[in-house]
């Protein structure tokens, strides 16, 4: 069988995540359902880019044509790609086997303007007792608050999503202000896309199936306080960014719910835990929710104040 329509792209910068890369490259080519193409888009790195093109000839293998940084990447993969259907996969994810398969099922909605679905951390090593699942999107993957079964969505997880040509053809592409750049830990690129699409089509929509799955590798320096913090800041001023771009209204709809409902149940869980089964974990993990939160609010603030007076931000 063969998904003729969708393009997968994986974009990818550093020789250091080369084991990586060469695993998500052949999660894809042993999917059930054959992508019609797979397209490497290196960011700005002459050797990692002849490293790609020896090990896998058969695989498209281009340069990044725009700025550096993520957003510019997945632009360069789009711009060359030929299916109806566009697939996104970090460069340190691993795809299921039937992942294009359950993808591809979802689209055949013409509603539905892309598809995402679930990213399982994969750590490197002991998961921090700390951690709360609240904040798995602290290291880009499903988090508590998402739904678990098939639902409508504002936008999809960037390290797993297959999103509709028209949607690029419409309303542009990722745009260059925002998003990872590197190792600094930013984002949003793929929320700001998805809240334009939604602008432009009303009455259609972005669905999450849980089924369509892929690991994403933890290394051990995202398992740390310290990058938790910088994660959670970085994120504030991201949703600063893109409010100025879209609207506030939008850029936080999925956040209000996030905020107000699912993590004081996390706070309270956790404390019930501490209380009654007598956990410390759980303690921490409870402050951790309170303190992300907090930070993450702090640099939504600073950001607000920042791209106020910044031209480059402001809705067109």
């Amino acid at each position: 069988m063969s998904a003729d329509g969708i393009s997968v792209i994986i974009c990818a910068y550093a020789q250091k995540r080369w084991p990586n890369l060469v695993a998500a490259v052949v999660s894809l080519q042993n999917q059930t359902l054959a992508a019609r193409e797979i397209i490497v888009v290196i960011d700005h790195n002459q050797e990692l880019f002849q490293q790609v093109q020896a090990r896998f000839p058969e695989v498209t293998v281009i340069e990044n044509r725009e700025a550096r940084g993520l957003s510019g990447a997945r632009n360069s993969g789009i711009a060359v790609a030929k299916g109806e259907f566009l697939a996104f996969l970090d460069d340190d994810a691993i795809a299921k086997p039937d992942w294009l398969a359950q993808l591809q099922s979802a689209l055949v909605d013409t509603r539905v303007l892309g598809v995402g679905g679930a990213v399982v951390p994969d750590w490197a090593g002991p998961r921090p007792t700390w951690f709360p699942s609240e904040f798995q999107w602290v290291v880009g993957c499903t988090y508590v608050g998402m739904p678990r079964v098939s639902a409508p969505i504002r936008n999809p997880v960037g390290a797993n999503m297959c999103l509709r040509r028209e949607v690029f053809q419409a309303v542009g592409g990722f745009h260059n202000g925002i998003g990872r750049v590197g190792t600094l830990p930013v984002g949003c690129e793929e929320t700001e896309l998805c809240i334009r699409a939604r602008q432009y089509w009303s009455e259609r929509f972005f669905l999450y199936i849980p089924q369509a799955q892929v690991s994403h590798y933890v290394p051990p320096q995202r398992a740390t306080w310290r990058y938790f913090c910088t994660r959670c800041y970085a994120e504030g001023r991201s949703k600063a960014a893109i409010s100025r771009l879209v609207g506030t209204k939008d850029a936080l709809s999925s956040e209000s719910t996030y905020t107000l409902w699912t993590l004081p149940i996390g706070v309270l869980c956790n404390l019930y835990i501490l209380l009654f089964k007598h956990r410390p974990a759980a303690f921490l993990r409870a402050v951790a929710i309170i303190f992300g939160l907090s930070i993450t609010a702090t640099g939504y603030l600073i950001g607000k104040y920042e791209y106020s007076s910044s031209s480059m931000y402001k809705k067109e």
